[in-house]
Order: structure tokens, then C-alpha cells, then sequence
């Protein structure tokens, strides 16, 4: 199943005194990423919020490889590394105009209902934890 890269124009507000991206800022564009690629599956933040879903940040990493500055466009390409139930793990390949990887990011979260209470996905979603499950490991673009 292929999906469309999400794209982000690099703002003046997202540089630092050199012109380069900030680092911290492709944290919130795979942020802005994973909520347009669960848009894309069919599963969007207000779906999951009405049924009571929430899906904290566990972990996030990012590996820099090219500065990005001010204009460019960044189209970030989402994937599920890994789906068990419990944890979901997505990959970000981030690029250029030039398609030069500019960074590589991971973040892994957890499913917990309204109380913080860990969700048993197979169980009380079956058919997000299907989507999720048969995307595990599968190119997204």
C-alpha cells in the first residue's frame, strides 16, 4: 500500500542565527507526519479521540544527516516499523528537493484509553490493531 509523502516548507522561524533548521524542530514535523499518515490509513486524531484512544510518545530518535534552511521543502515518508499490540513503532525518512536524505527519525508510542490505561488493541479495536498489523514492515511510499 503506498502513501503520499507528507511535505513541510522549512519556515524562517524554524532556523537558527546560521540559517540552518534547528534540530529540534524535525521532532514536531515527524510529529505533523504521523498524524497525516494516520489520516492516510483511515484513522485520523479525531476518529481516535472520539473512541477514547490516545497515543502518547514513548520514545524519539533523530539521526541528522544533511542541514535543511530556510524554503526548502521536506517531504517526510512515514512507515510502521513495528505493530505487536502493545507498542507502535513508525520510521521517518526525511528529504529534499533533491532527494538527499536530511535525517532518518523513529518514535515508538503506546495506546492508552481516556484514564491512561493501557488499551489491549486486538481485543477492544480489532480493526485499527488489523490496519496497524498488516502495515508493519511495509514500505509506505
Amino acid at each position: 500500500m503506498a502513501f503520499n509523502c507528507y511535505e513541510h516548507t522549512v519556515q524562517y522561524y524554524e532556523t537558527n542565527k546560521m540559517g540552518i533548521t534547528h534540530h529540534s524542530n524535525y521532532i514536531r514535523w515527524m510529529e505533523e507526519a504521523r498524524i497525516d499518515f494516520l489520516a492516510q490509513i483511515g484513522w485520523d486524531f479525531a476518529k481516535l479521540e472520539a473512541l477514547g484512544i490516545v497515543s502518547p510518545v514513548v520514545s524519539v530518535e533523530c539521526r541528522y544527516q544533511i542541514p535543511t534552511r530556510f524554503s526548502e521543502t521536506v517531504k517526510i515518508r512515514v512507515s510502521v516499523e513495528e505493530f505487536k499490540g502493545v507498542k507502535l513503532k513508525l520510521g521517518y525518512v526525511m528529504q529534499n528537493g533533491e532527494d538527499d536524505v536530511v535525517c532518518r527519525g523513529r518514535s515508538e508510542h503506546c495506546f492508552l484509553d481516556g484514564n491512561g490505561r493501557p488499551i489491549r488493541m486486538a481485543r477492544e479495536f480489532p480493526q485499527l490493531f488489523q490496519c496497524l498489523t498488516e502495515l508493519a514492515g511495509q514500505e509506505s511510499v
